[in-house]
């Protein structure tokens, strides 16, 4: 536990020694069992106390806890080859409290009626997250290289906004959209070379100042589109170039539905190349672009769900209808992000904690931050790099009390890392029937969780003589 630990908080300086030991204690006590809470993590009230106070220190923020694991993500990009896709996407962590106001909100929701008729306007206690997360055309998470953390002290909502200004009127440095060139600045500053990364966005990134950026800094992005944008000498629109093109071909996707069901669509693909012009209030600022449009449409969509249809703006080169399908396969990579979120909330239970503060809570978040990405890192890694030794995971107590604990490889099975990481899942429910899919980060929390108390154990009885691990 304490080499992957002192790997992701190297690089962190809190300003004192002592803050810096407990940041690393801290980090492995939630590594050792996510999902917990802070008192379970902690194991008692003198840990537990510390952990309060460390969350509150003045001199401890969401940047400085993550500096580390930033500088741990940028080594482990260094250490491979060919191109990275950086994931941005924001979240929302929501609380009940009974000081809302010492948090912020995120947004205003639609309660029960009132006895008028009308639906109960209410504003909802939390924070957001913007992320980005670094992973390999693969699937295998490197890392976060860039988070942003933020609530708004009062919610008045979009739409009220925009019925008295129009948006596109508003600079970007004035508007929340300015998290995702910040985050595309500092990833790309942080990866070092811009040519290897791909930014990857749903449809919040279709934001031209992007596009811009990513031409000043050398480096490519792949967006989904939502706005129809005047595209050649600014008389049509993207929209209806396109509808003038020809398919390049029919492209075959399977993917889960809502309700975990399998499902597939054959994708009409569609690509062009075009000049893609700035919003009207902005083309004396920014210049026209030539970008290349990918066009995918479902053929005969079944009646149960609605139609697959994305729309992708990229600066990649895109000049054959296999460059098209490697985008779309690049773009459906977007959804380790989200299986990322799912880890932070539902995995570390960061909607639970009871911490008061916006400030407390972001630091507690950020700690979070680096052990969801630990569980998702080892829940591909089995899946995209079995060749890595199982020390690179687990210290001897572990693998040997894995032995123990699990019944004997196959004949045709080694004690690899895929071996122990299914030894680890059993242990959190997996069943490991030859036909089950792997197993996915769910399991593998709780399987952790199972281990270390097993860990605990078998060192009490270590302590006593009662035991040996061999």
């Amino acid at each position: 536990m304490g080499s992957w630990v002192d790997d992701e908080t190297a690089n962190c300086d809190l300003g004192d020694a002592r803050l810096n030991r407990r940041l690393g204690a801290m980090l492995a006590a939630l590594g050792e069992r996510p999902g917990k809470s802070l008192p379970t993590a902690f194991q008692d009230w003198a840990n537990t106390k510390a952990a309060y106070r460390f969350f509150a220190n003045e001199n401890v923020s969401e940047d400085k806890i993550l500096a580390g694991h930033f500088a741990a993500s940028a080594l482990r990009v260094q250490a491979t080859d060919g191109p990275i896709l950086v994931l941005q996407d924001t979240t929302e962590f929501s609380f009940k409290r009974a000081e809302p106001e010492k948090i912020g909100f995120t947004k205003t929701s639609c309660g029960r009626k009132t006895k008028e008729g009308r639906h109960h306007q209410h504003t909802i206690c939390g924070m957001l997250m913007h992320a980005s997360l670094a992973v390999t055309p693969e699937g295998l998470p490197l890392g976060l290289t860039a988070a942003k953390f933020w609530s708004r002290e009062k919610f008045k909502g979009t739409k009220a906004l925009k019925r008295k200004i129009n948006p596109t009127r508003v600079p970007i440095e004035q508007k929340e959209s300015m998290r995702w060139l910040d985050n595309l600045r500092l990833s790309t500053e942080l990866i070092g070379t811009p040519e290897r990364c791909i930014h990857i966005g749903d449809r919040e990134s279709d934001i031209y100042e992007l596009f811009c950026l990513a031409r000043e800094l050398g480096t490519n992005f792949l967006v989904r589109s939502c706005v129809d944008r005047l595209a050649e000498d600014g008389e049509t629109t993207i929209s209806r170039v396109m509808a003038g093109v020809e398919p390049g071909g029919t492209h075959l996707v399977r993917f889960r539905d809502a309700p975990g069901r399998p499902q597939q669509a054959r994708l009409s693909v569609k690509f062009a190349t075009m000049v893609v012009c700035p919003p009207i209030g902005k083309q004396k600022r920014y210049e026209h672009q030539l970008l290349q449009i990918v066009h995918a449409e479902e053929i005969d969509p079944p009646d149960h769900r609605d139609p697959l249809l994305w729309k992708l703006i990229t600066n990649l080169e895109v000049t054959s209808f296999a460059e098209a399908v490697h985008k779309l396969d690049c773009y459906a990579r977007r959804w380790s992000i989200e299986t990322f979120f799912k880890t932070l909330k539902t995995g570390c239970r960061i909607e639970d904690i009871r911490l008061t503060t916006a400030d407390r809570l972001a630091n507690c978040i950020a700690l979070a931050c680096v052990t969801a990405w630990r569980i998702s890192w080892m829940t591909w890694l089995r899946r995209t790099g079995p060749a890595i030794a199982p020390t690179a995971v687990f210290t001897v107590t572990e693998l040997a009390l894995l032995d123990r604990t699990t019944a004997a490889p196959r004949p045709d099975q080694t004690r690899d890392i895929d071996f122990y990481m299914v030894a680890v899942a059993r242990l959190g429910g997996h069943l490991a029937r030859r036909h089950d899919p792997p197993p996915g980060t769910t399991v593998l929390w709780r399987g952790f969780s199972r281990l270390a108390d097993l860990v605990i154990g078998f060192d009490a009885a270590e302590q006593r003589g009662t035991t040996s691990c061999g």
